[in-house]
């Protein structure tokens, strides 16, 4: 379901499934909790394969935003499709938490001025050199 791709300190990078919906959505959101359980401070969700997402996927995002904002933590989604940036504004959001056009965008500290959720020019994702590969699969 969920795929880690990186972890380094309190960051992971997981890829979400093509499909993330009422089916898979609780397991998907369990999978991403139990690495916020085991100290994962940042969480980055390569979202580049996601071609479905319904309200059931995206309200785990919005559970798990806030699960990582009571533990001083911080979801980014990273690599939404353009149609799915456009429902996350007309949804409003990305007052909720910030997307990025890529992974590597994603793991950037923020600039003085950023604004969570403002659209940024898409670049390819690089892999960060202080992360050590790792592609796991969780259960």
């Amino acid at each position: 379901m969920l795929t880690v791709q990186m972890q380094h300190e309190d960051t992971t990078i997981a890829q979400l499934p093509e499909t993330v919906d009422y089916d898979n959505a609780p397991l998907v959101g369990a999978q991403c909790e139990d690495l916020v359980n085991r100290g994962c401070a940042t969480l980055v969700l390569d979202a580049s394969q996601v071609q479905y997402m319904d309200s059931s996927g995206i309200s785990m995002l919005i559970t798990l935003s806030r699960t990582l904002d009571h533990r001083a933590g911080t979801l980014r989604v990273a690599a939404l499709s353009a149609h799915y940036e456009q429902v996350w504004r007309m949804l409003g959001l990305q007052e909720v938490f910030p997307v990025f056009p890529s992974v590597n965008a994603a793991l950037q500290p923020p600039a003085a001025g950023d604004i969570p959720g403002a659209p940024e020019e898409r670049t390819e994702p690089d892999t960060p050199a202080a992360c050590a590969a790792r592609t796991e699969t969780t259960p």
